[in-house]
């Protein structure tokens, strides 16, 4: 694929969102596409990112490392899980950190980010927090249950900006499976800032075979990554499940 081909992608993808959100009435332009770069080479992320793909989510910190020195002109997401002795080349290799999982390392970060970024009140590094909404024991994040607890001790850390929630979607091929997965994230996300403003209200949710259901149940990002860049080999994480075609 080069830019033209990337650009009718896009296109292809951005149109889909306007639709899910004229069938709830939403403005599409509150609807963040990031694409998901796992595996993909540097050289076709240049075109990609000359085409408008300007946000780009990897699952692994070495790739992103890897990948940012060659692709200028991108905003990084981290979209897969972190481990915490990674949290330093996290941060410096990424602008944002979707799949912040546990106090211990929302405290690291917070730590790190002040000598890493420069981190502070005025400046605080933009995190959200990942959330088992389906309590899979296959998946990470949070439980919703001890999300209120973890907002207390993750909402003091002034280094941090707590932007909002990710999930994962269930892994299928049928939209509507995984529509209760983003209404409960929704649901929670509004129940948790009442009490906790703090809390941004940024939902990551929906990747290439469910987005559109996302978008409908309030998705302000969603990570799409076959649907853009084609099948790749991939394992489970927090970008693109393994699927079956189609």
């Amino acid at each position: 694929m080069g830019v033209d081909a990337f650009r009718a992608a896009r296109a292809e993808i951005l149109e889909r969102i306007a639709a899910a959100c004229a069938r709830v009435g939403r403005d599409p332009a509150g609807v963040q596409l990031v694409a998901v770069s796992k595996t993909v080479a540097a050289e076709r992320l240049r075109d990609a990112i000359a085409a408008g793909l300007v946000d780009l989510g990897e699952n692994r910190v070495q790739e992103g490392e890897a990948k940012r020195p060659e692709v200028p002109g991108a905003t990084w997401h981290l979209i897969g899980p972190l481990q915490s002795n990674k949290a330093r080349r996290a941060l410096e290799a990424f602008d944002v950190i979707q799949s912040v999982d546990g106090i211990g390392l929302a405290e690291r970060l917070d730590r790190l980010a002040r000598e890493v970024r420069g981190a502070g009140p005025a400046s605080a590094y933009p995190v959200l927090l990942q959330v088992n909404v389906d309590g899979d024991p296959a998946k990470a994040g949070f439980a919703p249950d001890d999300l209120p607890a973890a907002l207390d001790a993750i909402g003091a850390l002034d280094a941090l900006a707590l932007h909002g929630l990710m999930t994962i979607g269930r892994f299928t091929t049928d939209p509507d499976v995984a529509r209760p997965t983003f209404t409960a994230l929704r649901r929670l996300s509004e129940g948790l800032r009442a009490a906790h403003p703090g809390l941004g209200p940024a939902l990551s949710m929906g990747m290439s075979d469910d987005f559109e259901v996302a978008v409908e149940e309030g998705a302000t990002i969603v990570r799409v990554g076959r649907a853009l860049f084609g099948e790749r080999p991939h394992h489970h994480g927090n970008g693109e499940p393994t699927l079956p075609p189609g």
